[in-house]
């Protein structure tokens, strides 16, 4: 089940607040930016760069993800892998909150996220 409209609109709130923070100055968004999208029970977070041999395709790099499991009241934290599936990060598997994910993500403690 998804989110109701009202937890929606807080947690694109509070992810927006944090991206904001991580967003790079306005003369360098056009070839990097940062950018999240929710979707279903999850909260994604993702790079924004134009492809390197034709920039006028956009691409989107996946940077880590947060899926909320109702029934546990915890969020699963993830990050995207070589192999290019989810994979739990295991310092800090689950969550209790939207913002102790985006402070797990901000820590990057084992440079899963951020490199």
């Amino acid at each position: 089940m998804a989110f109701s409209e009202i937890e929606i609109a807080r947690y694109k709130k509070e992810v927006a607040s944090y991206v904001e923070g991580k967003r790079p100055p306005a003369h360098v968004r056009k070839q990097l930016d940062i950018g999240f999208l929710i979707n279903g029970q999850s909260v994604e977070i993702f790079e924004v760069r134009p492809r390197w041999n034709d920039p006028k395709e956009i691409l989107r790099h996946p940077v880590a993800k947060a899926t909320y499991v109702k029934s546990q009241k915890i969020w699963k934290v993830f990050w995207l892998r070589a192999d290019l599936k989810w994979h739990r990060y295991e310092p800090n598997p689950t969550v209790r909150s939207l913002n102790q994910f985006l402070a797990v993500v901000e820590k990057d403690e084992y440079a899963c996220f951020w490199g």
